[in-house]
């Protein structure tokens, strides 16, 4: 019987492992592609200012993205990645959405490299929430919601 338990206990501890595996690399993923975009946001490269001019908000939108984007990079490093997961999210869904129904898939030439790497930040934030749904709702919604939200 003990063997068996301890068997159990093995096999928890390597999917554990795994999943901790993988959210990092997700994780790492998204914090990549947002933190390093922030320099063509910052300096004002030309490719980014076109896209905020397109979408009606240069420079601030710009600015702002740029911002959110820097605290969702930094924060999916550190034990609050589940914040930046959402930020990322949140800031990438806009991204998103300006290039379905404004810049189009490909802007400027780019062969959709922009739209490719929002959907790649959109899909690792949300599988970094998704494969730690239970600890997130356990530290971020009040324990009256904690139930209403499916693990």
């Amino acid at each position: 019987m003990k063997v068996g338990i301890q068997l159990i206990n093995l096999n928890i501890m390597k999917k554990n492992r795994t999943k901790h595996i993988i959210t990092w690399a997700f994780r790492v993923i998204a914090a990549f592609i947002m933190l390093q975009t922030l320099f063509f946001k910052f300096s004002g490269a030309e490719e980014s200012v076109y896209i905020f001019t397109q979408i009606g908000l240069e420079p601030f939108g710009r600015y702002l993205s740029g911002g959110v984007e820097l605290l969702a990079g930094i924060l999916l490093l550190t034990r609050f990645y589940a914040v930046g997961a959402v930020l990322g999210l949140g800031t990438i869904s806009g991204a998103i959405f300006f290039h379905l129904t404004t810049l189009g898939i490909d802007v400027q030439g780019d062969g959709g490299t922009l739209f490719i790497m929002a959907i790649v930040v959109f899909v690792s934030s949300a599988l970094t929430i998704l494969l730690n749904l239970k600890e997130v709702k356990a530290k971020y919604l009040p324990a009256k919601f904690q139930t209403s939200v499916s693990a």
